[in-house]
Parts: C-alpha cells; sequence; structure tokens
C-alpha cells in the first residue's frame, strides 16, 4: 500500500474521464513558467494550435525583417517604404526562395539578410524538430470500460474492468496497475486523500490484443472489503487505472490512464456482459459491441 498523499493535478489530455475529475480541483498560486514549458505545451497542444504557433511565428519573423527592411531600404525594385514589398522580399528571403526580382544592394540591407539567414535556419529547425517530435510521440489508442463491476466469481467477491487495443495489434509485456484513491483521516483528525494499491488475479500480459479483463478479489486484507456505493461515495473514491507496455509495431514504450468515480461508474450486482461466442470447430467470435456492456450478476 501506498501511504502517499494523492496527487490530484495529473491528466492525460486524451481522456475525457480523467479530465473531468482534475477539473474539480481549482490550484492558484501555482508557479509557473510560459516559455519554459512552451516546448511541452505544443506537444501536448492538438495539431491545428501547433502548426498556427509555426504560422504565427513564420510571420512575427518576416514582419520583424520586413519593418527592418523599410527602414534600412537598399532593395532593389521594392517601392520606397513600401511595407509589402520589404515582407514579400522578406518572405522569399526566409523562405530561400530567391526569385531575383528583389535583391539587396546596400551594406544594411545584406546585413539584414545575412542576419535573416541566420534566424531562418533556427526558425526552420525548430519548426522541423516539433513537428517531428509531435509525429514520433508514441501514443496508445487503449480503450477502457465504461463501467466497473463488483459481483462473485469463484465465490469471492470480485472487481472487474476491461482494458480494449483498439489498434488490433499487440501491445508486448503490458502491466497494469490499479490504485484505490480516497479519503481517509489521520489519528489527528486530519483528511488527506491517499493511494490504495489493489493487488490484481493477473497484472500484466505478455501481449495484450483485443481484450484483457482486469480482476481484483476483495478478500479482507483488500481496500475494498466491506466497501459499498454509500461509503465509496463519502470517501470521494476513485480508482486510477494505469498500462504501461511496448506497441509491438512501433517498438516503443506506451501508456494510457483511465479514473473510474466510485459513484457513477462502479457497478455493485453486475458482471462484464460476455463477448465470446462459439462458432463450432474449435472457432469462437470475438464481439467488441458489447465490451462496455454488463450484466447482472447471479445472485449468491
Amino acid at each position: 500500500m501506498d501511504e502517499g498523499v494523492a496527487d490530484p493535478h495529473v491528466s492525460d489530455p486524451r481522456n475525457e474521464r480523467t479530465r473531468q475529475s482534475d477539473a474539480a480541483v481549482q490550484v492558484i498560486n501555482a508557479p509557473s513558467s510560459f516559455f519554459g514549458d512552451l516546448y511541452h505545451a505544443l506537444l501536448r497542444a492538438p495539431w491545428w494550435l501547433t502548426l498556427l504557433s509555426i504560422a504565427a511565428l513564420f510571420l512575427a519573423t518576416n514582419t520583424a525583417f520586413a519593418l527592418g527592411y523599410v527602414v534600412a531600404g537598399g532593395i532593389a525594385n521594392a517601392r520606397d517604404g513600401s511595407f509589402a514589398d520589404a515582407f514579400f522580399f522578406s518572405v522569399q528571403t526566409l523562405g530561400t526562395i530567391g526569385y531575383g526580382a528583389m535583391y539587396p544592394v546596400s551594406r544594411a540591407a545584406n546585413v539584414l539578410v545575412t542576419a535573416e539567414s541566420i534566424a531562418a535556419l533556427l526558425v526552420t529547425a525548430l519548426s522541423t524538430g516539433l513537428v517531428f517530435a509531435k509525429f514520433s510521440v508514441p501514443t496508445a489508442r487503449l480503450d477502457f470500460s465504461r463501467r466497473a463491476t463488483v459481483s462473485h466469481m469463484d465465490g469471492e467477491p470480485t472487481l472487474a474492468f476491461r482494458i480494449a487495443n483498439v489498434r488490433g495489434n499487440y501491445v508486448v509485456e503490458a502491466q497494469v496497475r490499479v490504485v484505490l484513491v480516497r479519503r481517509e483521516p489521520t489519528r489527528e483528525g486530519v483528511a488527506m486523500y491517499r493511494m490504495r494499491d489493489l493487488t490484481l488475479v493477473r497484472d500484466r500480459s505478455p501481449a495484450l490484443g483485443r481484450s484483457w479483463t482486469v480482476l481484483h478479489k476483495i478478500a479482507p486484507e483488500s481496500p475494498l472489503y466491506g466497501a459499498t456505493t454509500a461509503s465509496l461515495t463519502a470517501d470521494e473514491s476513485e480508482l486510477i487505472v494505469t498500462v504501461v507496455g511496448i506497441d509491438g509495431t512501433s517498438n516503443q514504450t506506451i501508456h494510457a490512464r483511465h479514473v473510474y468515480d466510485c459513484e457513477k461508474d462502479l457497478e455493485f450486482g453486475a458482471r462484464p456482459a460476455d463477448l465470446l461466442t462459439p462458432l463450432g470447430g474449435g472457432r469462437l467470435q470475438l464481439d467488441l459491441s458489447k465490451f462496455h456492456e454488463t450484466e447482472p450478476a447471479p445472485p449468491q
């Protein structure tokens, strides 16, 4: 068991349930560094925002040098004081296009062209590196059943939920971890959010394919022993699930995270619906349309 205090601020922007859970925490007076975290912010941002940022950097750089060309002059075939001509000459210089219609003829203009050539190397390198890094970031396409269930299995109450690999390839050496986060008072009466590890029937799979049902036996030593929907709701309990493995196609480490709200997403007296149907001849059919469905468990 982990006696540490739960961190409610870490979230996965791809997980709607995680965003909703973290949105309940209002963070104030947190130190921030916009430019220090700009690279990571752009990696996390959607593609349209990253590309818009690159375009804005390109336009801002050209605007700055265009103003310099307007002041310095010395551009052949450019109208005196024309910002438009200076801007388009800057675009041609920064993009190493070089039509030849406009070119520097003064020392000041040549100095600016030299500086812009250096800036072009930096802008191109930063943009290329960011786009490549964004393409190469490994992402998992793992789906989690909408609800976790608690019912008897082999005579013991058992927590169960499903994980599916949406890509259809294999996640090699997949490892899953489940943590119960709940509010607990200390002996001094101070309320703290603590994390309790749940021991799983099997916490790893050599090759995660289409579906994996994760099980936790609610034995007397389990943090969930004797818990009910009412008690879990009163303790503001959540189940945090993390999965780590190696993508069988790219050979890169991938991870995914999901949060089950014990008040809304934990169903007692139910079990995951059967996905497999015998077809005869030793063949089985896996119906993923039932992936999120549950069914009443047999009475005990």
